[in-house]
Order: C-alpha cells, then structure tokens, then sequence
C-alpha cells in the first residue's frame, strides 16, 4: 500500500491545477473558436456551460461512490478519464463535438476535485500538517485558476487552440503515475450500506440545464413560445422533484435543516455572490479586451493577471481581518468591493478610446474583493456545521457556486446580446427586422468583429461602421458589468443581513 504524502499532495495538487486551468483557460480561445470552428455565440456559451454543469451533477454521487469503492480507485479512474476528455476536446472537429466532450471533461473534472479533497483529508490527518496541505492545494488551486488566461494566450499564441485541451493527456498522465506511487487507498464500510440519491441527481441536473437552456436561448425560441415554457416548467418541475427527494431520502445530497444556521447560510450567500459576478464576468471579459478594444491573445492574457492575480495574494490579509473583524463583517464586506470594481470597470469602458487601460483599475478592485470574501466564506461553510457534516456542507458549497456559475454564464450572455442589440437599434433604427438585428448582435458578442463589421458596413454605410460596433460594444459590456455589480451588492446585502446577528436556533439546527 503506497504511503507517500509527498507524491499524494503533488498528485493532489496537479489535479486541482488541471481542474482549474479547464475553467479559466478556455474563455481566452472563445474567439479563436469563434472564427476556426464556426462557432455561434450559444455554442461559445455552452462550451463554458459544459463543463460547469457536468461538474454539478457528479459532485455528490462521487463522494458516495468513493467511500463505497475506494477513493484512490475512483481518482485514478476520474483522472484517466479527464485526460481521455482533453484529448477528445482537442482532437473535436466540430462545435457539437466539443460541447459533447466538454461535457465528459466536466464529469470527469468534477470527480476528480472531490476525490483530492477526500484524499487529502485521509492522507493528511493530523492538524499541522493537514493545515499545510490544505493551504499548498490551495495554493496550487489558484494558480489554475489565476494564471488560466495567460497559460491559454500563450498555447494559443505558441501553437493552436487545440494544445489548450491536449496538453493536459501527457499532465493526467504524470498524475495517474503520482497516484500510483504516493496515494493510499481508503474507503468508509459504512457506505456500502447508504443507497445513491439518484433522484436528487436527476432532478438537480434537469433544474439546472432547464434553466441554463432557457436564459441561453429564450430570446429565439421566443419567450412565450412552447418551447421556452416547456424549459421553464421542465425546470420548475426539476427543482420541486429535487426539494422532495431530498426531504424524503435518509442520506441526502443537501440537508436543507443546515440553513437554519445562519453562518452556513451567509457563508453560502457569499460564494453564490461570488458567482453572479466575477467567475461568470471571466468568460466574457476576454471577448470585451479582443472584441471590444482589439487586443491580441498576448496581451489580453496579461490583461487578464490584473483581474486575477490580486485573489492569490489577499488571502493572508483576509486571513488577518477575519480574526480582527469576523466574517460576518468580511464576507459582505469582500462582496461589496467585488461590485465596487464592476462599476469601475462600467464607468473605465466609457473611454475606451484611451486605449482600455480605464477599466483595469476596476478589474484590479473586484479582484481584490474576491481575494477578501474567498477564505472567510470557504472556511465557514465547513466551520459552521457539526464535524460530521462537513463533508455534505463541502459538497453544497461547490455545488452552490458551480450551479450559480453555470445560471450566470447564461444569464451575462443575454444581458450581453441585449445590451448590443439595443445599441445597434438606436444607431440602425426600426427597420432592421428583429432576427437580424440579435444575429448581428451575437456575432459581435461572440467576437467575429471582421463579420460584424462587414454587416454593419451593409446596413449602415462603411463611415459609420465602426463608429456603431465600437458604441455597441461598449454598452453591452456595460450592461453586463453593471449586472455583475447589482448581483452582488444584492447578495452582499443578503449575508449581511443573515450573519449580522448569531441565530438563536443555530446550536439546535447543528444538532438536528
């Protein structure tokens, strides 16, 4: 039996790398698909939203799968599968394909996340040296997340877009190996004896996908149309089937008594927050510094640092004003500066004619509340609840912010087409036929400036072309930078009041 903590962490750690880089590298190359692949602006969406919702639904079944089978057997096998994915996402010929195989990435990825941290908590028992594993992984975490955008501007500008996927078969490679070496097996016999919640999955996929399905593509199904309320009720009846089945099976997926504690629930409302603006914003801040100020991927990539970097490095000082202040005071706090810099950045993409340095100020600030709210809201959803429930308020918690990720990808997209629809019917006026305007308008938002112009020349005469693509990009960017500052300040306001005052019935519901 391997028991290698040092391979086990480097294992552990290059998994939570690859999962990482898979999120924040992909929305650099959107473009690049955008123009090679054909790409729609849904397409480029879904490309995102593949990955994000696949991860959600395999988060919980994981946990339970690895106890039962052994969590060093279900990594190695969700390992090797996330390297198969990477090279089926490289290797796609088409958009469909990779959607598919962003899909199975994200399923693989998703498992693969919750396997380390069960591995690391086995591996790692005692506190000192648990502590330090936990911040390494962390650590190496961010970096993936942090340095996505730069990693994939470079592969992209060094080779293709295609090595953005394929470069992870040779590194899950190198990972099975650790795995292999270093990793321990272990598994808990009593969970054998606890039956899947397969409805829970069920009926929080179809949720989620309904919803996601709906805000993508209600504006052209039309939102009154059959199909739309079908999503609709699909969703509803998703989300009343899940809230059922979890009330009703003995070992559920989400305990809904745990947010009765009101620092669970806060803590919650804070990574939910975290999720309605910055994360999404990741996706389409790219296609503004390519599409909207002609950046190349070099440059956006560096760009990128400034929105980025800043979470790595406020940890520390979070750290320092959560024992100072409490979380309760941090976490809306964090939430509060994370808008602030959105509407810096709204007010920055008013002189883009400066040459865009104007929304970096902006993007620095919501980097930095994201780097303030990350920790304290982390460490009290599992803080907040009783010993043995951590591990179901650590899979709530990721669940919560991947679910809400996934609805606001969706969700900035329409503000981001409406928004440049908008601004093209002011300068096109009624004639254009509604259809054509939204397909005008996300090929802008999808980035294919060249063929947006073109059409603009078509409609509007070549003087005025790029007057007009210049305005409507940069109001509907506006639009969704102001929408990631009303989501936040909303949530931030919600966890203020939830944490501002110890519930009374908070011991009795960590009990119940």
């Amino acid at each position: 039996m391997p028991t290698h903590p040092a391979l086990a962490l480097s294992a552990t750690c290059l998994a939570a790398l690859l999962f990482g880089l898979e999120i924040s590298s992909v929305p650099i190359i959107l473009p690049v698909l955008e123009a090679q692949l054909r790409a729609g602006f849904q397409d480029l969406q879904w490309t995102m939203n593949a990955y994000t919702i696949a991860c959600t639904t395999v988060l919980m079944a994981t946990g339970t799968l690895a106890d039962r089978y052994g969590r060093r057997r279900v990594f190695g096998l969700s390992v090797a599968a996330f390297g198969i994915a990477s090279l089926l996402c490289g290797l796609a010929p088409h958009m469909p394909a990779l959607i598919a195989a962003r899909f199975v990435q994200g399923l693989a990825g998703g498992a693969m996340f919750i396997c380390s941290i069960a591995i690391l908590s086995h591996q790692f028992p005692e506190g000192r040296a648990r502590a330090r594993a936990f911040a390494v992984w962390g650590v190496v975490a961010g970096i993936g997340l942090g340095f996505g955008p730069v990693v994939g501007g470079a592969i992209v500008a060094l080779a293709s877009w295609h090595w953005v996927f394929l470069v992870h078969a040779p590194l899950a490679l190198v990972c099975l190996v650790l795995v292999r070496a270093g990793v321990a097996e272990s598994s808990d016999p009593q969970a054998r004896q606890q039956r899947l919640d397969w409805a829970g999955i069920a009926t929080l996929t179809v949720a989620v996908l309904g919803l996601s399905w709906l805000i993508t593509q209600g504006a052209s199904l039309g939102w009154t149309s059959p199909a739309a309320l079908g999503l609709l009720a699909a969703a509803l009846a998703g989300l009343a089937g899940f809230v059922v089945a979890e009330r009703r099976h003995p070992h559920p997926m989400f305990d809904f008594s745990v947010f009765r504690i009101r620092d669970f629930s806060g803590a919650i409302l804070g990574c939910v927050g975290m999720n309605c603006s910055y994360w999404p914003f990741m996706v389409y801040l790219p296609l503004y510094f390519t599409a909207g100020l002609g950046w190349d991927t070099t440059a956006t990539g560096l760009a990128l640092l400034v929105y980025t970097v800043p979470f790595l490095v406020m940890p520390p000082i979070a750290q320092w004003l959560l024992l100072r202040y409490q979380a309760r005071t941090v976490i809306p706090a964090g939430l509060f500066a994370i808008g602030l810099g959105f509407v810096g950045m709204q007010w920055g993409s008013r002189f883009a004619e400066l040459g865009g340095w104007t929304v970096l100020p902006g993007a620095l600030l919501a980097g930095i509340g994201l780097g303030l709210t990350t920790t304290p809201a982390t460490n009290m959803t599992t803080s907040a609840v009783p010993p043995e429930r951590v591990g179901m308020a650590s899979g709530m918690d990721t669940s919560a912010r991947l679910i809400s990720l996934a609805l606001n990808i969706a969700a900035m997209g329409g503000v981001l087409v409406a928004g440049i629809a908008a601004a093209l019917r002011t300068v096109l006026g009624q004639g254009v036929p509604v259809p054509q305007l939204r397909a005008l308008a996300e090929q802008l938002a999808g980035g294919n400036v060249a063929g947006a112009r073109q059409a603009l020349a078509a409609l509007a005469g070549p003087d005025a072309a790029g007057t007009a693509l210049q305005a409507a990009v940069t109001q509907g960017f506006g639009a969704v930078m102001l929408y990631g500052a009303v989501a936040v300040w909303l949530t931030a306001v919600a966890s203020w009041a939830v944490l501002r005052r110890p519930h009374p019935a908070a011991g009795a519901a960590a009990t119940a």
